[in-house]
């Protein structure tokens, strides 16, 4: 049978390892000196290839350091120490840095490939809870992420350590970011599937229909003709355009409602002209999907116009087609 619970208990206890990894990424803090921005100066240096390694949990670690790097404009890759002393050590080049990680600083397997980083001539950067350690000796860069004591109660599991060492690498990324001047758009051309990626890449263009599913009806018009283009292209709203398709008004389902709570009766054969929003507010395609998107918040519509430098009338979306997009 399955045991038993004491709630109390339990919370106590999770409360008490959350203290004990607040305690010892607080810690951290006062070390960062002259060594913290020497290991940047690395990195921001770095013409090839931040390579990240560790062995067992600080693997794990190493490889989301390498992955935030490769994010925000370091690029960066993993490396497994077991593996780089098969073959895939082949993959380090003299243009690299190495950033190694090991609570001990004695994981045999990074001081295996210890005199080949050093052959390659390449600055090697280590996180360790042991500053007298051979692979805190044998950095060029020694970055201490020691803590007091693990929150496992038997002081076995990696779990203070490794929080320790992933906020370094967290520290050594940011810093790494803001020196490159990284910005909101560089950071989306490496997460093009993201939601902001979506935001800041997509344009109109993109998502606009356009052609012969653009909602579409001449000056001459009347309002039921334009009823059933609304009607056909499920954008609730129509545009009408001149004989060269230069945008002259709108018309949409809000004004169709306006129309009947005025009491308007024999409306089918009105003019379009005559009941159309004139000079409504319009876009161009090359316009950020997420400017658009602003605009109709700030304009209170749900369906915009799309045209070219000369006027004339190349697209048209509505609110439904930002959400399919993910911009919204």
């Amino acid at each position: 049978m399955p045991h038993r619970i004491d709630p109390q208990q339990v919370i106590a206890l999770g409360r008490a390892v959350i203290e004990t990894e607040r305690e010892a990424v607080a810690a951290l803090a006062p070390r960062l000196d002259a060594a913290f921005a020497q290991a940047c100066q690395h990195l921001l240096g770095c013409v090839g290839r931040i390579v990240v390694t560790g062995m067992g949990k600080s693997g794990h670690i190493g490889g989301k350091i390498a992955a935030t790097l490769a994010s925000t404009g370091s690029p960066a890759f993993f490396v497994h120490p077991g593996e780089a002393s098969h073959g895939d050590l082949g993959m380090i080049t003299p243009q690299d840095v190495v950033v190694a990680l090991s609570n001990s600083g004695e994981t045999a397997e990074i001081l295996t490939i210890l005199p080949l980083i050093k052959r390659l001539g390449i600055p090697l950067i280590a996180l360790t809870g042991r500053p007298g350690s051979t692979l805190a000796q044998a950095a060029d860069v020694h970055l201490d992420v020691s803590v007091a004591r693990e929150a496992c109660p038997l002081g076995l599991a990696p779990t203070a350590s490794t929080t320790a060492a992933l906020v370094m690498g967290d520290a050594l990324a940011v810093s790494l970011l803001e020196s490159r001047g990284f910005t909101e758009t560089d950071f989306a051309l490496s997460h093009p599937g993201g939601a902001l990626g979506r935001r800041l890449l997509l344009h109109v263009r993109d998502i606009m229909h356009s052609g012969a599913r653009t909602p579409m009806v001449g000056a001459e018009a009347p309002l039921s003709e334009a009823l059933l283009e609304m009607t056909r292209k499920g954008l609730g709203m129509t545009t009408v355009v001149d004989g060269q398709e230069r945008l002259l008004g709108i018309f949409t389902d809000g004004d169709l409602r306006r129309l009947l709570d005025h009491g308007e009766v024999a409306i089918r054969n009105l003019p379009i002209t005559q009941v159309m929003t004139r000079d409504p507010v319009r876009v161009a395609p090359e316009l950020l999907a997420a400017e658009a998107l602003r605009l109709m918040q700030e304009r209170r519509v749900g369906a915009l116009p799309v045209v070219d430098t000369d006027g004339r009338l190349v697209g048209a979306f509505n609110m439904h087609d930002m959400l399919r997009a993910g911009v919204v």
